[in-house]
């Protein structure tokens, strides 16, 4: 059983804090009384307690909004490695991660090169170092990286922690960073690596240019199945109207898409990923879902042959299933319920229902009617009911600094 616990510091516990700070730390590395007082007020301490006594700490602060530097981290001598450092730290960056509705904050800290216990304890975490202050004992700025970023694996080389020029130099790239602590021949040594830059500008117009191509595509083989259901005096009202409908969806999809452009040329907000949203749901459940469920009825129409027609429409059911269960469809994006799970059965049925009733010259309305209010319950169920589409908040924000 362990012998510590970790939770939020309180008032009551400044005393022990300051104690605990006292014994464990260097004069220059102790917060003063009231940066102190001011963390534990919000809610920006972590303590690890034994037999209520504190013997372990971590202190972080807020410089600027969407900012958090920790300030400090401490641990008795006696409860050292054995994982109280890291559960302090992964309580605080929890509580600063979960603090913030839009873009992760920036969590920083500083080291300096003699600190190899914290330095080693801060890139296991998930922090790297980007950049040397030129201050007394040569401190690196460590920075929490909550996004995927990429390291180019050929492009790593190794400065031992003595070499504080070379160290200098090393970091001065700005896609340069610490990734590791290592020994090389005995002594410690920072590993620096590469990273791959990105451009979000560019990736999220290339999203952007791909959703509009992609529906004007679609566009254009609807417009196609729609010409043909108003040449054909046995093409059903219903499926005319079904198809009407997907056209109107898949042109507005466009000029959302269009839209998701033009944010990007303004760069005013973060609302790229939102409206990506609007036009990924519009675009598969109001233009690509009805016009494949529509084909084997504009097949059975072409040739006439009942057999021919439904074997298309349940390969094309069990396709759409298939698709409907696969990581690439829209509802692999959001969380599932059972009423969803109901809906991705009726769609992925209804070519076979559709065709069945087609083929057999019997009304064929209900069937619309149904497959229209599930396409329609599942547009709202993902634009309304569940949030963002997974991984949005990967996608790198926009911060926009106004003039005063």
């Amino acid at each position: 059983m362990r012998e510590w616990t970790v939770r939020a510091a309180r008032p009551a516990d400044v005393a022990g804090l300051r104690s605990l700070l006292t014994d464990t730390c260097e004069p220059q590395d102790i917060p003063s009384p009231a940066l102190l007082a001011e963390a534990v007020d919000g809610d920006l301490v972590r303590v690890a307690v034994s037999d209520g006594v504190p013997v372990g700490c971590v202190v972080a602060e807020r410089p600027s909004p969407g900012h958090a530097r920790l300030a400090v981290v401490a641990v008795r001598a006696e409860a050292r490695r054995q994982g109280v450092a890291a559960q302090l730290l992964a309580e605080m960056l929890r509580r600063c991660l979960g603090a913030s509705d839009d873009e992760p904050p920036l969590i920083s800290a500083i080291a300096r090169t003699e600190q190899l216990a914290l330095t080693r304890l801060l890139l296991a975490s998930g922090f790297i170092g980007t950049r040397v202050l030129r201050l007394s004992g040569l401190p690196v700025h460590y920075q929490y990286k909550s996004r995927v970023e990429y390291i180019d694996a050929e492009a790593r080389h190794l400065v031992p922690v003595s070499a504080r020029e070379q160290l200098t130099e090393s970091l001065a790239p700005s896609d340069h960073a610490v990734t590791a602590l290592v020994t090389l021949g005995g002594e410690p040594a920072f590993e620096i690596a590469r990273f791959e830059k990105d451009d979000p500008a560019a990736l999220q117009s290339g999203e952007a240019a791909a959703g509009i191509a992609f529906s004007g595509s679609i566009l254009a083989a609807i417009t196609f199945l729609l010409g043909f259901a108003f040449s054909s005096t046995r093409f059903p009202d219903d499926v005319r109207l079904l198809l009407i409908g997907a056209t109107f969806a898949t042109v507005l999809s466009l000029i959302v898409y269009a839209s998701a452009s033009g944010e990007l040329a303004r760069i005013r907000s973060n609302s790229f990923g939102r409206i990506m949203k609007w036009g990924n749901v519009l675009s598969e459940y109001g233009g690509v879902l009805p016009f494949l469920i529509s084909l084997p009825v504009t097949y059975a129409q072409a040739s006439g042959d009942p057999w021919t027609t439904m074997m298309l429409a349940v390969v094309l059911s069990l396709a759409i299933g298939w698709y409907e269960r696969s990581e690439f469809s829209i509802a692999h994006r959001f969380r599932r319920s059972r009423t969803e799970l109901a809906l991705k059965v009726f769609t992925a049925a209804s070519p076979a229902i559709g065709a069945a009733l087609v083929a057999a010259d019997t009304t064929s309305w209900p069937w619309s009617i149904a497959l229209i209010a599930a396409l329609t319950a599942r547009t709202w169920l993902y634009l309304f009911r569940r949030g963002a589409e997974a991984d949005i908040a990967e996608r790198r924000q926009w911060r926009i600094r106004v003039r005063a």
